[in-house]
Formats: C-alpha cells, sequence, structure tokens
C-alpha cells in the first residue's frame, strides 16, 4: 500500500508567486578578512599540531625562503591625524635641547612652523618636523581626547610631529622596527597562542613592516596603528610570550628569489585562501599569494558563519544606487580558487548593476567574500489556486478505490527560491522549534506544497531559510 506524507504532501507544480509574496535574501559564508596570505587561525591551528612557524610560513607564502635583514630600520606609524593639539609627557630631549620628562608638553601650528608648549607656556617655534625623543630604555605617553580614532597610550622611540592640512598637527612614532613588532603581536595574534603561531606572526609583521608603506612620500609615515596596516599598540601590546617570539625571531623576514615581499596575512581563511588578484580585485597575480588549503582553520569562530537575513527592503537600502527598479537577486559570474566572490551582478527589475566581492562585502557588512546568496519568497497562495480535496494540483494521492479517504487541505504555500538548489525541505513552527515535515523541490526556480494542517511553515532550501507564512 503506498503511504501519504502525513502533514505536508509534496506538489511539484512550478506556480509564480506574485508581487505581494513575502521575499527574504539569505547570506550564508565563511571567513574573515580579505583571504590573502596567512590565515591567522589557520597557523594556530597548525601550531596545535606541532608545525613549526617555519614550516607555517612556508606554507602560506608559496616558494619562500626566511632570511635576516640586513640593518633594522626604523618604522614610523601613524598614531594621530590633523590635531589641532598633541599632548605628550616622557619626553627626554627634542634634538639637542633637553626636555623633562615629568612635564606635559603639547604641539600646535603656528605660522608655517610648529610651536611647542609646556602647558599653556610657549616655548619656542621651529620648523617642522618636530621630533622629541624618549629616554633610553623608557617611553613617550601621547594623551588623546574623546575624539573617536585617536590613539593614547605609551609609545617606544620617537614622536614626530609634522603639519597636516591647513591647522592639523600629525604624531608619527618613529621607532626601531624590533620595538615596533613588539608592539604588533599581541594585537594581531592572542598572546596565549602557542609559540610557533606567535614566532610566524611576529616574521609575517617584521616583513609587512619593511615592504608595505601606507602614506606617500611626503607623509612621513609608512603604516597605520590600524588594519588599514596591522594593529599596533606600543608598549600595551608587549607581553612575555610575544615578546619572547619576537626576540626567537630577530631579524627574519619572508623572501621571494633573495627579496622581502609583501606578507598580507588575516583572521580565517574558512578552509582555503585566495589568489592576490581575486581578493584585491585588479591587483597584479604575486607568485608567493597564491590561494592553499587550509585545513586546520576550522578552529576560528567564524570559519562558518551564522547566516545573515534581509528582507527585500533591507536588502535595497544596503544596495542603494546599485539596483535598477526593484531588488530580486544577486548573481556570481566569478569566484576565485577558494568560493570568494570576484565579480556579480545585482539583478533588479530594471537592469543589471555589475559589482566586485569586495563591494558587494562593504555594502551587507559581511566578514569575508567568502558568501552565498539566496533569495526565497513565499505566500498563501490565493484561494482559487489551491487544490482540491480530490488531490488535484499535482499531490501523490492513493486511487479512489482504496478505501481511506485523502487528507483535507488547509492551505497551499507557494514560492520561488534563486541560489539555493533546486531540493528543500518544509518546516512547521511546533514549541518554539522548526521541525522538518517533508521534502520540497523547485522546477524553474519555484516550488509549492500543500499543508493539511494549520500552522506557521517556512521553507529552507541549501541551509537557507525562507519567510515564515501562516496557513
Amino acid at each position: 500500500m503506498r503511504k501519504l506524507v502525513p502533514l505536508v504532501a509534496l506538489v511539484v507544480l512550478a506556480c509564480a508567486p506574485s508581487a505581494h509574496a513575502a521575499t527574504r535574501l539569505v547570506i550564508r559564508g565563511a571567513g574573515f578578512g580579505h583571504g590573502i596570505g596567512m590565515s591567522q587561525y589557520g597557523a594556530y591551528g597548525l601550531s596545535l599540531q606541532g608545525v613549526g612557524y617555519q614550516a607555517i610560513l612556508a606554507r602560506y607564502y608559496t616558494g619562500t625562503a626566511l632570511a635576516q635583514v640586513a640593518s633594522e630600520p626604523e618604522v614610523r606609524v601613524l598614531l594621530q591625524s590633523a590635531q589641532r593639539k598633541v599632548t605628550f609627557t616622557g619626553a627626554a630631549r627634542l634634538g639637542t635641547q633637553s626636555l623633562d620628562p615629568a612635564t606635559t608638553y603639547n604641539v600646535v601650528r603656528g605660522g608655517s612652523g610648529l610651536v611647542i608648549r609646556a602647558g599653556t607656556k610657549r616655548l619656542f617655534t621651529t620648523a617642522p618636523p618636530l621630533r622629541v625623543d624618549a629616554p633610553a630604555g623608557g617611553a613617550l605617553l601621547l594623551s588623546g581626547t574623546s575624539q573617536p580614532g585617536l590613539v593614547d597610550g605609551r609609545y617606544r622611540g620617537a614622536l614626530e610631529l609634522r603639519p597636516s592640512g591647513a591647522r592639523g598637527v600629525n604624531a608619527i612614532n618613529a621607532i626601531g622596527l624590533e620595538d615596533y613588532v613588539r608592539g604588533v603581536v599581541s594585537a594581531e595574534s592572542p598572546s596565549a597562542w602557542p609559540a610557533e603561531a606567535l614566532k610566524a606572526q611576529a616574521v609575517a609583521a617584521r616583513t609587512y613592516a619593511i615592504t608595505a608603506r601606507a602614506g606617500s612620500a611626503g607623509d612621513g609615515f609608512d603604516q597605520y596603528a590600524d588594519t588599514r596596516s596591522q594593529m599596533y599598540r606600543g608598549v600595551a601590546a608587549e607581553r612575555p610570550s610575544t615578546d619572547a617570539a619576537v626576540a626567537a625571531t630577530a631579524g627574519q623576514v619572508v623572501t621571494y628569489n633573495g627579496q622581502p615581499v609583501t606578507t598580507y596575512f588575516f583572521s580565517t581563511s574558512g578552509g582555503k585562501t585566495e589568489n592576490i588578484e581575486n581578493s584585491f580585485v585588479g591587483a597584479a597575480p604575486e607568485p608567493w599569494l597564491k590561494g592553499v588549503d587550509d585545513p586546520y582553520d576550522g578552529v576560528a569562530p567564524r570559519h562558518r558563519w551564522t547566516p545573515i537575513t534581509l528582507t527585500r527592503r533591507q536588502a535595497q537600502a544596503k544596495l542603494r544606487g546599485l539596483v535598477h527598479g526593484t531588488f530580486k537577486r544577486i548573481t556570481v559570474l566569478q569566484r576565485g580558487v577558494s568560493p570568494r566572490i570576484v565579480r556579480a551582478q545585482i539583478v533588479g527589475t530594471k537592469g543589471t548593476t555589475p559589482v566586485t566581492g569586495p563591494q558587494l562585502r562593504a555594502r551587507f557588512g559581511l566578514f569575508d567574500t567568502w558568501a552565498y546568496f539566496t533569495a526565497i519568497s513565499g505566500e498563501k497562495a490565493p484561494a482559487g489556486d489551491a487544490p482540491g480535496a480530490d488531490g488535484s494540483g499535482g499531490a501523490t494521492i492513493p486511487p479512489r478505490s482504496f478505501s481511506f479517504k485523502p487528507p483535507r487541505v488547509v492551505g497551499v504555500l507557494r514560492g520561488t527560491v534563486i541560489g539555493g538548489g533546486a531540493t528543500g525541505v518544509v518546516q512547521v513552527r511546533r514549541d518554539g522549534a522548526w521541525v522538518d515535515v517533508a521534502g520540497v523541490k523547485a522546477h524553474h526556480g519555484a516550488y509549492r506544497f500543500r499543508a493539511t494542517a494549520a500552522g506557521t511553515y517556512r521553507v529552507v532550501f541549501g541551509g537557507a531559510a525562507g519567510p515564515s507564512i501562516r496557513l
């Protein structure tokens, strides 16, 4: 005897929902960051497997070797930008002039020069740049305000003050490479991580510092103190474990064909890193920045994200200026060697707009460009569209010669799915949880099924859940 699905019978007619159907855009994805070079959580996972830092670096930077820098350069980090006043204590000297480390000084613009003051007392004016040095082995304390983006704290080396804009002053930390790396490692990787992961981070940070320049030649700095370059917190980031990692790798940098190369790194790969040209769209390919498998990245909190669900209106708002007409879907045209999006189209009712993966990431606030977009609509079919109790509409119903009666249909759910595959499940809400009750198939992107009991239903395709519909 043929069995009936007890609650919901599958119907495979391809009906199109009305313009008033509820629509959800579900975004699923993996990874955190740009995907290029070393995955920090992947390095952590490898270190837990007993892999040394040299092998970790060789895995993520293809065809590279380690070498020693010939001398220790000075790194210049922009700490504060375009400030009316830069305030600091702990300064030992300005050029050949001694300063009192216990005195609080401030620097403001004065005509074409810079004015250094003790409190409100003007000491002298000098041509820029103005450089004040910390005592040997000590640090300067840079004070900020409540303005966002300022970096307060203690910094080794020196402060260089330079004009910025019409009336502003930039505060730049000029510091030796090794002390700079001490201020980076725990700001980028937790100091409790295994030593080999911290050593890999130290070498990557050191190499990045000498190969990547953020400012232009006239700006007087080559690194930001944030993720535009790499995180840098000065003395506040110095920890025994990370200081040990810096000391154990002192002077070591990553090289390709004997030359130091830019060592991009990021948080979480999702299982595979990416070619630079596919993540920084338009960048030239680099032989050491190729996508590689990252099997131990699964320890990362964002190895896979919690799906993001948006209504059609919310999606359209985030894509404002890019949608022609009413938002319909996102079509991916090209993915990289990992599933990261390189190029896509935003499809509206009045046309399409080309976009890159990074553009989509920025508009939706995603962790990574490793993303999948599923658009699911759902609605209760109008009364005239519902199949009759005799099973018309395509349900699997036993022949009338059988003695039992077909179940009564209380409502029909229909809709469309784009980007979620052809097979899904129907769920009903019971006791505060969603429960699977039947399978569902989409034919040419449309699905339809009938319910034999009242309730709140939804469909799930490819892990993406559609809107809740009361039947």
